[in-house]
């Protein structure tokens, strides 16, 4: 009854001016606001990446070409090309558990189709690379081993590519497209799969996969290949397979003990930690940053409850002369500040869940707003109150009641 009838008091003191109130609270209402919308912004990108690392597959081991050193200069993914025919063959031959594999060799060229031309990702891959990364097909079917063996021109589009060149609703199996001139027959329409990811994340559906024999032979002249995408037949088999990936192309490429390996090998598992620890990183950051909205509202309300105490300061001393005790005082002021700070912190939460939602509606960001951040928001917002209202609350309690009556 005696917290009631304090909190009571506290909430006519906030009321007499209520638009210092209101600003007071803005401090806070802005930084639970902030930190939700951030955090959710955070947390929509890292299960985007997650679920993005997933379409790529399961039990997926990436080889790379590159990872060089020459004259002080690191050669990354894909250049120069260190990966060769020879190397796929041996892979596929001698490397225990592997369910599939396929190479990659990426085409820059215009894509033709009657009178529209376009320039989608063209790729050169083997049978098993829509397998291995978990393509679904909207009509038609896959191309064979032997149209990879025989270079035969067949191809398969992704929804984008098809609706650019053929138009929306129609279905391109059948259809001829020309790449650098060569004229090659699509045989499989591949259902879509979204945005990759990544800060320069394309579509994926913007896409045009063809054999790798015939991409080397018609359309590139390459004899090397981007990269390798390796199929475990098990996740438990995972770590032997890529150490066995490993010694397997040091012995092809003649690489003596601690000369650095001149291609990199990444599990899925190491691509998805990776990935998720920036966006976990980013969260971090974003939320820290919101955080000092919320630091700086809570100084706007130790400075308010510092003017309060000096304001009420003849008030304090009639309590006091009738019998309110030191504590009494503290609790009154302490309650004020608390119910500052977790009435902004509701505000904040509306403002930072709407915010979020509108974010995701306006600008196409995923968010996800998840309770615990919610919670953690609101919870700080509390704790902020009782830390910076408890000096000015210390401070009141602890007047001399004589000089009170006396101030002016």
């Amino acid at each position: 009854m005696i917290v009631l009838a304090t909190l009571k008091i506290a909430v006519r003191a906030l009321k007499r001016n209520t638009l210092r109130t209101l600003l007071t609270m803005l401090g806070i209402i802005i930084g639970v606001g902030a930190v939700i919308a951030m955090v959710s912004i955070g947390n929509g990108a890292k299960a985007r990446i997650e679920s993005q690392i997933a379409a790529m597959g399961q039990n997926v081991i990436l080889v790379m070409s590159g990872n060089i050193s020459r004259g002080g200069f690191r050669f990354g993914f894909g250049n120069p090309g260190t990966l060769k025919v020879e190397d796929y063959e041996a892979l596929r031959r001698e490397v225990e558990g592997v369910a599939a594999i396929s190479p990659e060799i990426r085409v820059s060229a215009q894509v033709a189709a009657g009178n529209q031309n376009h320039f989608p990702t063209v790729v050169g891959v083997g049978s098993d690379y829509v397998d291995i990364r978990s393509w679904r097909f909207a009509s038609g079917a896959n191309f064979t081993e032997a149209d990879v063996r025989n270079a035969n021109k067949v191809a398969l589009i992704g929804q984008t590519a098809s609706e650019t060149l053929f138009g929306a609703g129609t279905d391109p199996v059948g259809q001829v497209i020309r790449i650098k001139n060569a004229p090659f027959t699509i045989v499989g329409f591949l259902k879509s799969k979204g945005m990759g990811m990544g800060l320069s994340s394309q579509d994926q559906d913007d896409v045009v996969f063809v054999p790798y024999n015939s991409a080397m032979k018609r359309l590139t002249g390459d004899t090397t290949f981007r990269s390798f995408s390796i199929q475990a037949a098990t996740p438990d088999l995972m770590p032997s397979v890529q150490s066995e990936v490993i010694e397997l192309l040091r012995q092809k490429h003649r690489i003596g003990p601690g000369r650095e390996d001149d291609f990199i090998v990444r599990t899925q598992r190491e691509i998805s930690e990776t990935a998720t620890e920036t966006s976990r990183t980013m969260t971090m950051l974003l939320g820290c940053i919101a955080g000092v909205s919320l630091l700086v509202g809570g100084i706007g309300i130790m400075n308010i409850m510092l003017v309060s105490v000096t304001e009420r300061t003849r008030e304090i001393g009639v309590r006091m002369a009738v019998g309110a005790r030191g504590k009494d005082i503290l609790m009154q002021f302490l309650i004020e500040a608390v119910t500052l700070s977790i009435v902004g912190g509701l505000i904040g939460i509306l403002l930072g869940v709407g915010s979020s939602r509108l974010l995701s509606a306006k600008m196409g960001w995923e968010t996800l707003t998840s309770p615990e951040s919610i919670v953690t928001a609101f919870v700080f917002s509390a704790a902020i109150g009782i830390f910076f209202g408890f000096y000015p609350a210390r401070k009141a309690a602890k007047l001399d009641p004589i000089d009170a009556l006396r101030y002016e």
